[in-house]
């Protein structure tokens, strides 16, 4: 590692910082619907998505009304991208004329794109037209992002609002970030992707004679308008099954950058806007600064084990099996740790070419449940759920009732945010014991020992965590592995989505006290401790067991020169 690689790191955790504060006081404005700078260009979208859907944007809901629009708009989401796949062969935009998908993979990639997944367990450029990347994955990556973020806001609404059942409306949440946030964004970014080399066209696969006479056929198509939503809204499911290591995906050292950029820019602003909705910006950055702390941890484990590695085993030559040449070791590194801490999932190296220890802190960062910015929304309120452990636990042990935001946190509000913490941990573990105990899941595996373990725990903790990253060594796309991992996405996603719900309408009922000489400050230091004390120990109790097994097992038989194939 040398003084460019430090300056790279410094250069991309200062600019995210930097966007963090314009960003995300734009979008509370914008989801408190204030006016904006593009009220005057998009509101007439706005308002036309509201007539057309009959909703009258200020008429609020309960939490109850909010879980069931949710619910009902995912359910139709589902099956639109299911239908469009499985008859896919007889719709247009097809140039390539490819076939229908098998149903089994087409049900698990419509629960990956509804659930903000993206797991792809087949190749983009063989397997879907255009029509179904464009109609049915592009626009699930744009509503799967919106309604994460949508949930985070009702649950901000019910910390900050007192004495209501009411903690806003779904549709006009939905719409709102969509029009104002996601779209503009992504066009933006969508115009830099094609500045940069990445393809954008209707061109049906161009056949080129190679150098030793073979041939081959070059995919091409819409890809920089999906690849700008896919890593904005943290969906991570690539137009090429090479993902962002794909040329035509990421073509130079800046689209690189700015992809990688891209991953946390809106979950990082996110804790900026719920600073300002509960009116307290000083707790929003002691969040940041644990999230900000945590992830540069774990990209400095992932750093010196990818340059240790080298060191000892390879003379200090640079580990580039499964990287591209274009981007080297640290970038891979920085990508490997922001996509996992995210629930994005895009790759620009085969995470399974990771030294050990790296593979195993991208597994980490999602085993403690994507809250380290994570996902769009999903990764704010999935922190909430920590913060509120945090406050009961201090509560208890000064021997007062815990208070959040001057509301008394009891049992159901822990209840719920038990449920949220510990489910997708739970799914992760009986998925990849399950997959261990059958020749289904082992029949798929491409190692033995400990990293043919990583590759079944890595796809539950991946699809259980919502991220949609593989270890790549792993074929999914088998029946078994269709149906378990769309089950695990599917509920990964609502055992958290619905208990978030459930806190905001709980809270937003209660009265608001004022602060207190007892009341335990959530703005310092010793909270930001504890809070990451908490995360830490929640994560290590439950997957240090399994996580031995796998990486750490791995690097200890890297280290005497063993290795298992």
């Amino acid at each position: 590692m040398n003084v460019y690689d430090i300056i790279q790191v410094a250069v991309f955790a200062g600019l995210l910082v930097l966007l963090t504060p314009p960003l995300g006081a734009f979008m509370a404005r914008v989801f408190e619907g204030e006016r904006t700078f593009l009220s005057p260009v998009l509101g007439w979208l706005e308002r036309l998505t509201y007539r057309l859907g009959g909703v009258d944007p200020a008429k609020e809901m309960n939490w109850k009304e909010y879980a069931w629009a949710v619910i009902i708009f995912n359910l139709l989401g589902l099956a639109v991208v299911f239908f469009i796949q499985v008859f896919q062969a007889h719709l247009p935009l097809n140039p390539n004329h490819l076939g229908n998908v098998e149903w089994t993979s087409a049900l698990n990639t419509a629960v990956s794109f509804m659930t903000n997944t993206n797991w792809q367990g087949y190749s983009g450029e063989t397997t879907l037209s255009f029509f179904s990347q464009m109609l049915a994955l592009a626009v699930q990556n744009f509503l799967s992002a919106a309604y994460g973020i949508a949930v985070f806001l009702a649950l901000a609404r019910g910390i900050s609002r007192k004495s209501t059942d009411l903690i806003g409306n779904f549709w006009a949440d939905l719409v709102r970030c969509t029009v104002y946030v996601l779209l503009p964004l992504a066009l933006i970014f969508a115009f830099v992707l094609v500045s940069q080399g990445v393809v954008q066209n209707f061109s049906a696969n161009r056949e080129i004679t190679t150098l030793e006479g073979a041939k081959q056929a070059i995919p091409l198509g819409p890809a920089a308008s999906q690849i700008a939503i896919k890593q904005l809204g943290t969906n991570g499911g690539g137009f090429f099954n090479a993902n962002s290591a794909h040329p035509f995906e990421n073509p130079t050292p800046l689209s690189n950058f700015l992809e990688m950029l891209a991953i946390l820019m809106l979950p990082a602003a996110l804790v900026y806007t719920y600073g300002i909705m509960i009116k307290d910006k000083k707790h929003a950055w002691v969040l940041y600064a644990v999230m900000l702390a945590i992830w540069s941890g774990g990209l400095a484990v992932a750093l010196y084990s990818e340059h240790d590695a080298a060191a000892r085993l390879f003379h200090g030559m640079s580990l580039m099996e499964g990287k591209e040449t274009r981007f080297g070791v640290t970038n891979s590194a920085i990508w490997a740790t922001a996509t996992t801490v995210a629930s994005n999932g895009s790759v620009n190296a085969m995470h399974s070419s990771l030294s050990p220890l790296a593979g195993g802190m991208a597994m980490f960062n999602m085993h403690l449940g994507e809250i380290i910015f994570g996902g769009v929304g999903s990764g704010m309120y999935g922190m909430l759920f920590f913060v509120l452990m945090t406050v009961f636990l201090a509560g208890l042990m000064v021997g007062r009732t815990p208070e959040y935001m001057g509301k008394k946190i009891e049992k159901r509000e822990i209840q719920m945010a038990m449920i949220g913490m510990l489910g997708p941990g739970a799914l992760m573990l009986i998925g990849a014991a399950v997959a261990c105990s059958l020749p289904a899941g082992l029949s798929s595996l491409s190692a033995k020992g400990p990293h043919g373990f990583s590759e079944m725990l890595y796809a539950y903790t991946s699809a259980a965590a919502n991220n949609g990253s593989a270890f790549a060594g792993l074929n999914a796309n088998t029946p078994f592995y269709n149906l378990t991992l769309a089950f695990t996405m599917l509920a990964g996603r609502f055992v958290c989505l619905l208990p978030a719900l459930a806190i905001a309408g709980s809270l937003a009922g209660k009265k608001s006290a004022p602060p207190s000489a007892g009341t335990f400050s959530t703005g310092g230091s010793m909270f930001a401790l504890l809070l990451t004390s908490v995360i830490i120990i929640v994560g290590v109790l439950t997957f240090v067991p399994a996580l031995v097994l796998g990486p750490v097992l791995e690097h200890m038989l890297m280290v005497k020169g063993m290795f298992l194939f």
